[in-house]
């Protein structure tokens, strides 16, 4: 006779293990200790099994027929259902295993040892800000590009068009992390080219906040790559030349007992030649790259080509090697902008000393543009002084801002 709820409900337990039959091999194990269990026992192959339903009154009993009736719609088409219900549980654990939270605190953590703290409080930022909350608990195998699309369009939503491409930009990263450690198949971030709002164009991203400086100087310094990269990354900030003028420099332009660079007037497009003061720290990266590159034409020689200056894309892409967003927060021509911005607002020194050095069309009173050479013992002092900055704020010294002082 079926088994009804308040059979199950008053069925008291023995000293002994007994059972309560239901039907359709289905029954009620009551243990000494009280414990009710739902069991069903099945045979396949041959073979005597047991499957476990789960616990009364975790399960009741009509939870507990729909449960047998699913075990033996699995019987009736020869597959075991405790093997089943164990891949469906390898399967769950997989699932937790394969989160998407999870690849990608592996993948930050794995990234962090060569970024900057500030470069892995943002990153950690946008992922638990804007991604695990909806995609965490997602296998990252099944996410699909409609799916990150919609959790991308969250930000844009609120205006925060570069935070949504720094995100779509993270989640690529993930998801190629995924593929690599064999828990993903594809990167559906690939499959959104276009779909976001347009970044508005703007100025070559820079970091101008004094705070953020040091801790940039350092990662350079700290730079693992081949000498002629680390030492055009030590020379971008100290020199602020244009990307393409510093890699392009050649030894015949550069007089390491004058202390000047003096790039020809060609190259600069402009009727005279360019002088870059170089200040002591300048010529002594200089020196101690003359031994490697010395013997050929430019300073910062190709890889594969010696007879060519290094790529466009080096620079920048030694920064994102050293975890910098080349897009929001630092570019090898951003190096301009914090100069520009710091040697005025915390050095003091003048405008127009520094708009000369970044080689800018600076008129005089009368429209006229100002020679190449003009304020030139200046902007020597002001290179010098730049320099002594950079080392200082590397360092961890105290930054004073000169203008506060004087006021």
């Amino acid at each position: 006779m079926p088994l009804n709820d308040v059979a199950v409900r008053q069925a008291k337990p023995t000293d002994k293990p007994r059972k309560l039959a239901d039907e359709r091999g289905m029954y009620l194990l009551i243990q000494p200790t009280g414990g009710k269990l739902w069991r069903l026992d099945y045979r396949l192959d041959g073979k005597r099994k047991t499957l476990a339903l789960g616990s009364y009154p975790d399960v009741s009993l009509a939870e507990a027929r729909k449960a047998r009736d699913r075990a033996r719609e699995l019987i009736a088409a020869g597959t075991d259902p405790v093997a089943a219900k164990k891949e469906s549980k390898q399967a769950r654990v997989e699932a937790v295993a394969n989160a998407f939270e999870v690849i990608g605190r592996e993948w930050h953590k794995l990234k962090s040892a060569k970024w900057t703290p500030l470069t892995q409080e943002k990153a950690l930022a946008v992922l638990e800000k804007d991604l695990f909350p909806w995609l965490g608990n997602r296998p990252v195998g099944e996410i699909t590009a409609p799916e990150l699309l919609r959790t991308l369009r969250r930000i844009e939503e609120r205006g925060a068009v570069d935070t949504a491409h720094r995100a779509k930009q993270i989640a690529g990263q993930i998801f190629r992390y995924g593929i690599a450690t064999g828990r993903a198949d594809r990167n559906p971030a690939a499959d959104l080219q276009g779909a976001l709002t347009p970044v508005s164009k703007k100025h070559f991203p820079a970091i101008t906040e004094v705070g953020e400086v040091g801790p940039l100087l350092k990662a350079i310094e700290g730079y693992k790559g081949s000498l002629i990269v680390r030492s055009a990354l030590r020379l971008a900030p100290m020199l602020f030349v244009r990307p393409g003028e510093l890699r392009q420099a050649e030894w015949s332009e550069i007089d390491l007992e004058q202390g000047e660079w003096r790039i020809p007037a060609e190259k600069m497009k402009k009727r005279r030649d360019f002088i870059v003061p170089l200040s002591r720290q300048a010529a002594d990266i200089l020196r101690d790259l003359h031994p490697l590159t010395g013997h050929g034409r430019f300073v910062f020689q190709g890889v594969r080509d010696h007879g060519k200056p290094m790529s466009e894309n080096t620079v920048n892409n030694a920064l994102r090697r050293m975890g910098y967003d080349t897009r929001t927060e630092i570019t090898g021509h951003g190096f301009r902008a914090m100069a520009r911005t710091i040697l005025h607002e915390v050095l003091g020194v003048d405008a127009a000393v520094i708009e000369h050095q970044l080689a800018h069309q600076v008129p005089d009173v009368l429209g006229r543009a100002y020679n190449r050479t003009k304020f030139l013992p200046q902007r020597k002092v002001m290179m010098q002084q730049w320099a002594d900055w950079l080392d200082q704020v590397r360092k961890g010294a105290e930054v004073i801002d000169i203008t506060q002082r004087r006021a």
